[in-house]
């Protein structure tokens, strides 16, 4: 487990093992680490490492399995490059298309698209994307399959993935060679709960 700090939990419980560790370890380290983090408001976010590389790789094969990230607004500077975050906010997409696809053929990169496409589009019935076809919502990812990869590390995770070329989202181009525009057409999807 990683905490935001950047340390790993057997790193933090060696620093701060003490007599008043009176409770199973990690109980009582749940209560000394918000103290040690006034930035989070006493929040502790964590990377769990839950799953092999083997499991990973069977999990892509299933026809069923979507790709996707819980990961959120994240930047290399500036207020949003805080913390420690999982890679996966800054490299999800292309480690599948760079790792997975390209480089260890666990899938090919026209299930891999619909697994980061359509199939997830479908899931939250968003039927208005997630395809190209006239009258759906016209956003594309342009890449170079020879060259995209992921580079955020679990110590170093502020770091953006090459080989993305142009995004476009609601028809606006908002990477373009790899540069931002300054465009910002997203707009919040809401699902079928929201009244």
């Amino acid at each position: 487990m990683y905490c935001t700090c950047g340390s790993r939990l057997v790193l933090f419980s060696a620093t701060q093992a003490s007599t008043h560790f009176r409770t199973p370890l990690h109980l009582e380290m749940l209560r000394a680490y918000p103290k040690t983090t006034p930035s989070t408001g006493g929040s502790v976010p964590t990377v769990y490492f839950h799953h092999s590389e083997e499991d990973m790789r069977y999990a892509l094969k299933q026809p069923w399995a979507s790709i996707g990230s819980d990961g959120t607004a994240v930047t290399e500077k500036g207020e949003l490059a805080r913390g420690n975050p999982h890679p996966r906010y800054f490299g999800t997409f292309p480690r599948v298309l760079g790792r997975y696809v390209r480089d260890e053929k666990v899938l090919t990169i026209e299930e891999a698209i619909r697994k980061m496409t359509s199939a997830n589009a479908a899931k939250v019935k968003q039927f208005d994307r997630g395809l190209l076809r006239p009258g759906m919502a016209a956003d594309v990812t342009v890449f170079n399959a020879a060259t995209i990869i992921d580079h955020a590390t679990y110590d170093k995770p502020h770091q953006y993935s090459t080989g993305v070329e142009y995004v476009i989202v609601n028809g606006k181009v908002v990477l373009d060679k790899g540069e931002h525009t300054g465009a910002r057409p997203g707009t919040i999807l809401y699902g079928l709960g929201k009244q």
